[in-house]
């Protein structure tokens, strides 16, 4: 049996709690976006995301996406349940992406937690509309039908892993996938009530910046983490990450005060994610150069595109299309142009660069497509069975009241 390090599992155990803050960080992100009215079932959007995907990653999720005797689709039920998921050896070697240098239960409790905060990502698009029991089904159908088969093409030897398209830390499998399906979602469940008559700023502003800080703190464990040691790569992957979330907080204030005259401390927060999110795929690829190039690309990019949804009919509450899909995708075909350049050795890139160019195009075309048709068709069958939205006198009182029976501010 392989040698468990006990200083990469150590490291490997710290960046899962790091990841998990990411989701109260969506949270309060999140919750200082929308109106008061609101507020608590933004929040309890991300929280019982920690419930209900905990569960069922243990159950079957994981399985599904990491087990080795499915096919380059999807895994099987081998790990149902958790079953032969060691605590004290890794996971089988012969499959080629499981780490050999620590348990594998520590590895999966690694990938549960990327497994909790991509579908709270979504509900951004759906904030002040959605009902509560349709909202608990569709985590489990999304997470069970759209994120483990992409979790298993990219991460867990599926057709994408074996082709060669690189994503560091999700670019594909949380950005894009949880950008596209925030899209769809928008589009389907439609508008809130009198959007664009009725004033609808955020509510909290500081939240807006708390969550934000709370995300880049934690997205060092999302990024360096994805290393799976204690070393050189995971050194790469915190400083690039770091620098590119910095340059794209620069370029959003910068494109701000041009534009408006005016340094949006919402723009600002919305800067470093936005940054965070497009130096994921690309975080241990590339060097500190490139890193700053990804930035300022994403800080341009998003900018633009939140300026262009605001001027459609579109009612992506929170804009986690033009971040967290525009973002992931310049990352990701970002990771194809600068792979391999100002790493020092860290990462050298192993297929000439116009080939992984197009893969990570293929990779952007399927994901987009995959992640955009499946949740529609999810949300169908719901709008169908249960119905998507709440009642017009519930969103006019407000969720918090409506739904939970609660309220933030008294």
């Amino acid at each position: 049996m392989p040698e468990i390090n006990t200083g990469d599992t150590a490291w490997l155990l710290a960046s899962s709690a790091l990841v998990l803050l990411m989701t109260p960080g969506l949270a309060f992100f999140y919750g200082g976006l929308v109106r008061k009215k609101n507020v608590l079932s933004t929040v309890m959007h991300s929280f019982i995301a920690m419930g209900v995907v905990g569960v069922v990653w243990v159950l079957w999720g994981y399985s599904l996406a990491f087990s080795d005797g499915g096919n380059n689709f999807i895994g099987d039920l081998r790990y149902i349940g958790l079953q032969d998921v060691s605590a004290v050896a890794p996971g089988n070697a012969d499959a080629g992406y499981f780490p050999q240098n620590m348990p594998h239960m520590t590895y999966m409790i690694f990938q549960a937690m990327f497994a909790i905060i991509t579908p709270a990502i979504i509900t951004g698009a759906i904030a002040e509309r959605f009902k509560w029991s349709t909202y608990i089904v569709f985590l489990v159908l999304w997470l069970t039908i759209v994120y483990t088969p992409m979790a298993h093409w990219v991460w867990g030897g599926g057709w994408m892993f074996d082709k060669g398209v690189k994503d560091y830390a999700g670019g594909s499998v949380v950005h894009m996938n949880s950008g596209l399906a925030a899209l769809a979602a928008a589009l389907f469940v439609g508008r809130r009530l009198r959007h664009k008559a009725d004033p609808m700023e955020p509510h909290n502003i500081p939240f807006v910046v708390l969550g934000a800080g709370l995300l880049w703190f934690g997205w060092f464990g999302f990024n360096s983490g994805s290393a799976l040691a204690a070393g050189g790569g995971a050194t790469l992957a915190f400083v690039t990450t770091n620098t590119a979330a910095a340059m794209a907080t620069v370029t959003w204030v910068a494109l701000s005060m041009w534009f408006t005259k005016k340094a949006s401390a919402v723009g600002a927060a919305s800067g470093a994610v936005a940054g965070l999110v497009a130096i994921t795929p690309a975080a241990g690829f590339v060097g500190v150069m490139p890193a700053i190039l990804i930035g300022m690309g994403a800080g341009a990019f998003c900018y633009f595109a939140v300026q262009f949804r605001s001027k459609t009919n579109v009612d992506d509450a929170l804009d986690v299309f033009s971040v967290h899909a525009i973002g992931g995708t310049w990352g990701a075909l970002a990771t194809g142009l600068f792979a391999g350049i100002g790493t020092a050795g860290a990462f050298t890139l192993t297929m000439d660069r116009g080939t992984q160019i197009g893969w990570q195009l293929v990779g952007i075309i399927v994901t987009w497509a995959w992640s955009f048709g499946v949740t529609t068709a999810i949300l169908f069958v719901l709008d169908k069975t249960m119905g998507l939205r709440v009642k017009e006198d519930e969103e006019e009182k407000g969720l918090d009241i409506a739904l939970h029976g609660e309220e933030a501010y008294r």
